[in-house]
């Protein structure tokens, strides 16, 4: 083990045990026993022996908190000493002094509120983002400084990548219960109120929230456990992470339980969030194992002296990045290319022509809930709807990226994708899946500072249901693909919703289903025009496996399904004169159009024509739609006077 293996590791565990100690200082109301900051009192560097375990407690929490900033600082200096050759360390540890230096300025923030809810909220983010900033350090420095592969399947990093934002966000809702003091809303557990699903009302919306969301990760960790043991029998070493963060996370649901049956008590709250931080360690581990077991390297162990350099895949890392695992690090580059084309190609993985439909989703959405919430200021509610279009519109390239990237085989076969920027090779694919995970991890984070948690987790629920479901389950073995993938791209009005109201109400929930059966009409239009593609491809669209009868049929049905919903939409929504005149005619033209390229039947040039007009359409009638839902949100006519 190298001098910056070993002190990698130590401020690893050190940190854990800050987060521990930090929890006990906030279980025995501990945070403001120390009036000042640093110190805890002027001119008194140590406390007296008869200040109480108060201000003993959020001594040593400062005082550790001191070290361990020693240890980060230490660690940027080794990096540079030993490894100054190697971005993926050099940035990441020079980060995480900046991001030490933004923790202890949040510690006397804290302290300055008087451990308001929101302080100690976003104290906790600090301290977890840089615990897994240290994670990625110390996995990182077990590995070559160049790995020369080009790289294999990343199917399996994307699912631990996943899990691992997941329990991220699970410690926030945690955390946010706590700054709400909704602890014991409900005394019963795993119940809440004899019950399951109580509606979302008043304060309990934390404590509900924390509980579905934990329910969630708890079946996203079981799978990524199973899956290490099905798709990497050979790596043991990511099932036995794999198996170690589901035990960790099993045991905190345990002692979240405890927390409550126990009413509160200082054990359980340590515990708790103990166990939460070990988590969120090992899932980044996992993650950053599985990409470079994935890329082909090997680990350099930890026996290796100060500053070597492994035999496997040796060679330093360079100005251009050409190592793996950090900024600019990447295996051999396509060929050499302008700025401008880079940039270029990276916009293309992000596919912006749809996310702009997408958004069109969304802003309505926040329109129509904000009527309900007249006491938004003008001024909140503009910045609220920025802030939540550029989290979804990176939320949504982050899922088309990895798209591509999961798809680029695929894409070369097809006439309509094969200029996609990984089908013609122009940009590498392991850039490509690290651009897209960064995407998502941005917008999360955007979401839960600016917007909110329940936002931000419904934005990671749409990456993870379009990529793990549709993509990497659905699209490639039945029909129905997109019929249950088109869930994904149903959740921004959802989203929206969330956004201004804090829940999820009945309105959002129809304008899911809007544009839930609005997508396979659309989509399968566009199939039908492509279908030859899609057979080239091996792809089981609808029009492929049933043939054109079958598709314009099933057409026609999700079109009526899809006018009886906005039509009921409009008693839901309690939407006036201006939503219900365009739900009856812009769907009386949806359903005409839909009926006649059933009528055409199996004549190839008639059904490609009608496909291609009713595809065109289809995105019309969802932007008019919504943009009916806006119009009739400010300007209110009634149906019946």
């Amino acid at each position: 083990m190298t001098r910056f293996q070993r002190l990698a590791a130590l401020t690893v565990l050190t940190t854990l045990v800050l987060v521990t100690i930090g929890v006990v200082v906030r279980a025995t109301n501990s945070g403001m026993a120390c009036p000042t900051w640093p110190g805890c009192f002027e001119g008194q560097a140590l406390p007296r022996l008869d200040q109480g375990f108060g201000v003993w407690a959020e001594w040593i929490h400062r005082t550790v908190a001191a070290l361990i900033g020693g240890f980060i600082v230490g660690l940027a200096v080794l990096a540079w000493l030993d490894h100054r050759d190697r971005r993926s360390l050099v940035v990441p540890s020079v980060a995480a002094v900046l991001l030490t230096g933004y923790q202890a300025w949040l510690g006397r923030e804290t302290v300055r509120l008087g451990n308001s809810g929101e302080s100690v909220l976003a104290h906790l983010a600090s301290a977890m983002a840089l615990l897994g900033l240290l994670v990625f350090v110390l996995v990182r420095s077990r590995y070559p400084a160049r790995i020369t592969g080009l790289g294999g399947n990343q199917r399996f990093t994307l699912l631990a990548v996943f899990s691992a934002t997941a329990t991220f966000a699970l410690l926030l809702f945690g955390a946010n219960v706590t700054a709400t003091g909704t602890g014991l809303w409900f005394a019963d557990w795993p119940l809440m109120d004899g019950g399951l699903f109580p509606g979302l009302v008043g304060g309990n919306v934390a404590q509900v929230l924390h509980r579905w969301v934990a329910a969630v990760v708890a079946a996203l960790v079981i799978v990524t456990w199973w899956a290490a043991r099905r798709v990497h029998p050979d790596r043991p070493v990511l099932t036995r992470l794999a198996l170690l963060g589901t035990v960790l996370f099993l045991v905190q649901v345990v002692i979240g339980g405890a927390q409550v049956l126990t009413r509160l008590a200082g054990w359980t709250q340590t515990l708790h969030v103990a166990f939460g931080a070990a988590t969120w360690a090992v899932f980044v581990g996992l993650a950053v194992t599985s990409y470079f077991l994935a890329r082909g390297a090997e680990s350099q162990g930890w026996g290796a002296g100060a500053g070597s350099r492994p035999a496997i895949g040796s060679g330093a890392e360079t100005g251009s990045g050409s190592a793996a695992g950090g900024p600019g690090d990447g295996g051999d580059a396509p060929a050499a290319r302008t700025r401008r084309q880079s940039i270029q190609a990276y916009v293309a993985l992000t596919k912006p022509r749809i996310i702009e439909l997408l958004l069109v989703t969304t802003v309505p959405a926040m329109v129509l809930a904000t009527r309900d919430l007249p006491g938004i200021q003008v001024g909140d509610w503009v910045w609220l709807t920025v802030w939540t279009l550029v989290g979804g519109s990176l939320a949504a390239g982050s899922a088309n990226a990895i798209n591509c990237y999961l798809d680029r085989d695929i894409d070369k076969l097809m006439v309509r994708t094969r200029r996609r920027p990984l089908a013609e090779e122009v940009v590498d694919p392991n850039r490509a899946v690290v651009f897209g995970i960064a995407l998502g991890i941005i917008s999360f984070a955007l979401m839960a500072y600016f917007v909110n948690l329940l936002a931000a987790f419904l934005t990671l629920l749409a990456i993870g249901f379009y990529v793990f479901v549709y993509t990497m389950l659905l699209k490639r073995t039945t029909p129905q693909n997109i019929v249950i993938g088109g869930a994904a791209g149903a959740l921004p009005p959802v989203i929206g919703w969330a956004a201004v109201t804090g829940n999820v109400g009945l309105p959002a929930l129809f304008l899911f289903l809007l544009v839930f059966y609005w997508t396979p009409p659309h989509f399968w239009a566009l199939a039908l025009r492509i279908r030859k593609d899609y057979a080239a491809a091996g792809v089981p669209m609808l029009p492929v496996v049933k043939g054109v009868p079958e598709t314009t049929r099933q057409i026609v049905l999700y079109t009526v399904l899809l006018v009886a919903v906005s039509l009921a939409f409009t008693a839901v929504g309690r939407m006036g004169l201006i939503y219900t005149a365009a739900a009856v005619v812009l769907g009386g033209i949806f359903l005409l159009q839909a009926w006649r390229l059933w009528q055409v039947g199996s004549s190839e040039e008639r059904s490609t024509a009608g496909a291609i007009k009713l595809y065109r359409y289809s995105i019309s009638y969802l932007t008019l739609l919504f943009a009916a839902v806006a119009v009739d949100a400010l300007v209110v006519i009634p149906l019946v006077r």
